[in-house]
């Protein structure tokens, strides 16, 4: 500001004096040293010349919550506790020096920044924990894998740490074994303003091994979970997903987690803790009903939305790309689901479960998402209207069962079964590398929804088990002109399925009904129970063991049924 404030003052000056200096004018004399004047005082006033500054700079550190004769907690599940600092080395200083001189640059004042690093034990409970699932810093979470964090769990054989070990000399440091501490080694006090923040941690202690319980201990129990909800378009996906919404504009599809790690991988984690002696799970994956009315009804795979795609993985299922997939209904402008799990996302997850030494039971789900006011006559009764969001269960005839001007019993039943199962098979699907290409029929019927993900498992390596029909209850309880048409539709589909899988999976298996479990052992079994009006009807085929057990209805007997002959 000084050096224009001079240099027309300068010129304006030497304007008034007039004449020639050198053969310049007095005007621009003037000017050039008014200027130079100026120039020298905005140097002064804006730093040229000025003192060094340091920032960041510590003369004494304080520990919180180091206190001798703290009492050691002892915690039984789920607990946040705060911890005792147990060990800390010395604080590491570093500096950084910017400003200063330099060739054709104005002079700038020298800043020195001092930033600090500290190595700490703190002690958490009583051992032996499972683990250390989350960790805030003065009440703000932040991600273990950024604070280079080892646990040490309270074992009665754990070592010292080799850190504290190499600092105060390798006889001189205790393990404390039954005591569960972590150590966070060269911990940044710059983003906690140079000093040391308060820490707590939510710490899982499970059933003791030495406790007489342990047997009995949910933990131990628990042999094998289902993976729900079934849908989000990359909720099983183990590489971090973003949504691109253009240059710069990212946003996290599966990392929601202060973990560090994507949704399904944190969650596993957690099941692996929680759950030791878990070995088996249900992999759920989910495609959309429009209708209950079963010659009426296509099963599809549906998106959250159309504009913004995966980076890294694009959004495909069976063939269908994101563009060209349907919708999710939506209230308020938000899916009242989440989408189906892209096809690359499944074989992520079964892969990574099946590296685990896990079981995997594949799931084939359907969801029904008809909204209010559908304008879809409803088979069960005289409404105009079939419910909000049914279950798949009431899928049936264009008439129920049992009402008045019901096809069941009749060819019409048949005919309106086979449009629902479609005409798919095994041939119209080429199995890679975890991939599937599909050559069919242009149909959303249940044969290809299931035998798609029959090959998909395949391209993946393999299931323990996959499911056909699940939940199915109205449907397998239609009656064509000759039998039961669904039920004998799944045997057929299972031998599909059975196809692709080829003789990796324990068994592909029709599954009839909320109404009967059916325990199955070498091949398919379709052993169907239904007591309409009284009467119980048994459809036993392709029976090749020598009892079948089930369970009828809501009053949980249990019947066999021995083969004869």
């Amino acid at each position: 500001m000084a050096t224009i404030l001079l240099s027309a003052a300068g010129a304006a000056l030497g304007g008034s004096v007039g004449g020639t200096v050198a053969g310049l004018s007095s005007v621009v004399v003037g000017r050039a040293v008014g200027a130079t004047l100026g120039r020298v005082i905005d140097a002064r006033l804006l730093g040229a010349g000025s003192d060094p500054v340091e920032t960041g700079k510590v003369d004494r550190f304080r520990l919180t919550h180091a206190s001798e004769g703290a009492p050691i907690p002892q915690i039984y599940g789920r607990m946040r506790i705060g911890g005792q600092v147990i060990w800390a080395s010395q604080f590491q200083e570093s500096k950084t020096i910017s400003g200063g001189g330099g060739k054709g640059a104005p002079s700038q004042p020298s800043v020195t920044r001092y930033s600090y690093t500290v190595s700490l034990a703190i002690a958490l409970c009583e051992g032996e924990v499972t683990s250390v699932s989350r960790v805030w810093a003065d009440g703000e979470e932040v991600a273990i894998a950024d604070l280079n964090l080892r646990l040490y769990p309270g074992t009665q054989d754990q070592d010292p740490d080799p850190v504290i070990a190499a600092i105060e000399g390798a006889d001189q440091v205790p393990a404390y074994r039954g005591t569960a501490y972590v150590v966070i080694e060269d911990l940044a006090l710059e983003p906690f303003g140079n000093r040391v923040p308060q820490f707590s941690f939510e710490v899982i202690r499970a059933e003791q091994p030495d406790s007489v319980t342990y047997e009995k201990d949910l933990g131990q129990l628990v042999r094998g979970v289902a993976l729900m909800p079934g849908t989000g378009e990359y909720t099983l996906a183990t590489s971090a997903v973003h949504y691109d919404h253009g240059p710069g504009q990212a946003q996290p599809a599966n990392s929601h987690a202060p973990s560090g790690q994507t949704d399904f991988l944190t969650s596993m984690r957690a099941l692996e803790e929680e759950l030791p002696s878990c070995d088996a799970a249900s992999l759920v994956v989910s495609w959309f009903g429009s209708d209950l009315r079963c010659g009426h009804c296509s099963l599809r795979p549906k998106v959250e939305q159309a504009l913004s795609d995966g980076g890294n993985m694009p959004w495909t299922v069976s063939g269908v790309s994101r563009s060209t997939a349907q919708g999710i209904t939506q209230e308020d402008d938000r899916p009242i689901y989440g989408g189906t799990p892209a096809d690359a996302s499944v074989v992520e997850a079964i892969r990574h479960m099946r590296d685990q030494g896990r079981r995997v039971m594949f799931y084939p789900f359907v969801l029904m998402d008809q909204q209010q006011g559908n304008d879809l006559p409803d088979p069960w009764s005289e409404s105009m209207d079939q419910p909000h969001l049914p279950w798949r269960g009431r899928i049936t005839l264009s008439v129920a069962p049992g009402r008045v001007g019901s096809p069941d019993q009749t060819a019409v039943a048949d005919a309106e079964v086979a449009a629902f199962v479609g005409t798919v098979t095994a041939a119209d699907f080429d199995i890679g590398d975890g991939a599937v290409t599909y050559s069919g029929p242009e149909e959303w019927s249940l044969s290809r929804f299931i035998l798609h993900y029959a090959a998909l498992c395949a391209a993946a390596g393999g299931v323990e088990a996959f499911c056909i029909g699940s939940e199915m209850r109205g449907l397998t309880q239609i009656r064509g002109a000759a039998g039961f048409a669904a039920v004998e539709a799944l045997r057929q589909l299972a031998a599909e399925a059975r196809t692709l899988l080829g003789q990796r999976p324990r068994s592909a298996m029709p599954l009839i009904g909320p109404s009967i479990l059916a325990m199955i052992a070498q091949k398919a079994i379709t052993c169907f129970i239904w007591i309409p009006y009284g009467r119980m009807i048994i459809s036993i085929s392709s029976v090749s063991t020598t009892t079948c057990r089930c369970r009828i209805g809501a009053k949980e007997r249990i019947i066999w049924i021995h083969r004869l002959g």
